[in-house]
């Protein structure tokens, strides 16, 4: 078995190693980087473009982010952290454009306006609400609310198009939200790391062991699947970025804190049309309410979607059932992560949660005519041959213990590393790829706090995130500058007559 050093083994070819990979080189170019993917090539999983929403999260559209407790009260707290998260990941994106680092906005990312839409009394004074408490705040000025068919018809043509004319209907808007195609970007990001001096990518490679050495560092053992080569690493710092594949890999290596985690896998598809007279007449991300019982990641969604350059409309997404972490990967995935120290509380969250079991398994069993009966909510006069089903990503959910030592079922994301800070893996999904260059700067503070605090690298992560340090939600002024060039550099800004 042959062996090599480095200073940082990036695991799982998807945005969140490519983010922390660009970031660490962008600090330090000496650093030496190695990327293991198992598959053939990068952004294949959960990052490629067909496998997510390929929203900007900014929860301007997402209304799981603004739950609404018994009492009718609505917390927004979710929404505003996640919109300042995303706004550090354009800022990030607007630096490596300006640099040439990645291509014109275009190849990754589309202007298209986030939409909120509900019918029925309730749901809309919920999103009257909603809309009230958001738009106070700095934020969130620009979301415009209305409850008029005409002003919707022209937001939104296909949802308002031979709509009942005695349906209560409402909807928000947000005009500068983004599509962005995450698998074009990683791979932009990638095939620019393998140009710097120090960087390595290694496809068709699978980790088989990873251990701590008594110096500290982790020898990590990987194996070639086309050749069945072995390579040990030997690297300082290791990041687990393998999507649904974090938890098996964390697990393995035995750190205390990864004790009590466990996983809940959700599997997803989509209703896709790419006829151009329907595409071509709904430019937005319409989102709605959630099922009863259904996941957050479950909202009900119409989307433009711009995908390696070629434009078609997804709805969805529809959860089911599985035992995979990964879309490639075993049935056997869920029970071999059952371990003594996790087992009470996944019994705990299958018991709590046999709702949310039942519902996925019936998602899983519905026919085509059930999907476009539900996909006619958001667009009246759908046809069942317009359309055809494609798989999604998998979403593994978190399982951890609680404050009372229960088990609980999460749905976000979360880094859980190493307390000397030489591991760190993430865990979880949505909102995930949008809020990854915030995510990424948390594992940079919790694994490389020394030199993160040195001159050196506070001076240059404030020329690649400005705002670094200071709060988004607090400043109102600080985002103003922000969000002004980054829409400017990301060609965001949408043609005012979209809105009457």
């Amino acid at each position: 078995m042959t062996a090599k050093n480095v200073d940082v083994l990036l695991v799982g070819g998807g945005v969140m190693s490519a983010t922390l990979g660009m970031l660490l080189k962008q600090l330090d170019p000496d650093m030496t980087i190695t990327l293991v993917e198992r598959l053939d090539h990068v952004a294949h999983e959960s990052t490629d473009g067909w496998n997510n929403a390929g929203t900007g999260h900014a929860g301007y559209c997402e209304l799981n982010y603004t739950p609404e407790g018994p009492d009718g009260n609505i917390t927004i707290d979710r929404a505003l952290g996640i919109n300042a998260s995303f706004e550090v990941t354009l800022q990030f994106w607007s630096h490596l454009v300006e640099q040439g680092i990645l291509p014109a906005p275009r190849k990754f990312i589309n202007p298209t306006a986030h939409q909120s839409f509900v019918w029925g009394e309730k749901d809309v004074a919920f999103l009257r609400k909603r809309q009230q408490l958001l738009s106070a705040h700095h934020l969130f000025a620009d979301m415009q609310f209305s409850e008029s068919p005409e002003q919707l018809a022209s937001w939104m043509p296909l949802v308002m198009e031979q709509r009942k004319s005695d349906d209560k209907v409402a909807g928000t808007r947000v005009e500068y939200g983004a599509d962005v195609d995450f698998g074009s970007l990683t791979r932009s990001m990638i095939a620019h790391l393998r140009e710097q001096p120090g960087f390595e990518l290694r496809l068709n490679h699978s980790v088989s062991a990873l251990r701590k050495s008594k110096r500290g560092h982790w020898r990590v053992d990987v194996e070639d699947e086309k050749t069945n080569e072995e390579l040990s690493i030997n690297a300082k710092f290791v990041f687990l970025g393998a999507g649904g594949g974090s938890l098996p890999l964390l697990q393995k290596s035995n750190i205390d804190e990864s004790q009590g985690y466990g996983g809940f896998p959700v599997s997803g598809q989509w209703l896709v049309c790419t006829k151009p007279d329907i595409v071509q007449r709904h430019h937005s991300k319409v989102y709605g309410k959630a099922p009863v019982g259904a996941p957050p990641m479950s909202v009900p969604h119409l989307d433009t979607r711009i995908i390696n350059g070629q434009p078609a409309l997804l709805f969805g997404p529809f959860a089911g059932f599985t035992t995979k972490f990964l879309k490639k990967g075993s049935v056997f995935d869920l029970f071999s992560s059952v371990k003594t120290y996790n087992v009470a509380p996944m019994m705990a969250v299958g018991r709590d949660n046999m709702d949310l079991t039942r519902y996925l398994i019936a998602e899983s069993f519905q026919s085509h005519k059930d999907r476009v009966a539900s996909l006619r909510n958001f667009f009246p006069l759908a046809r069942e041959e317009d359309w055809r089903l494609q798989d999604a990503g998998m979403r593994v959910q978190i399982i951890k213990k609680d404050a009372k030592g229960h088990g609980k079922l999460e749905f976000g994301t979360e880094i859980v590393a190493a307390k000397d800070g030489s591991l760190a893996a993430l865990l979880g999904a949505s909102p995930g790829a949008s809020t990854a260059v915030q995510a990424m700067i948390d594992v940079l503070h919790r694994c490389f706090s020394d030199r993160l605090e040195s001159p050196e690298w506070q001076a240059r992560i404030k020329e690649l995130i400005p705002s670094y340090g200071q709060s988004l939600v607090e400043d109102a002024e600080l985002l103003k500058r922000v969000r002004n060039r980054t829409l400017n550099v990301l060609q965001l800004r949408q043609p005012s007559a979209a809105a009457v």
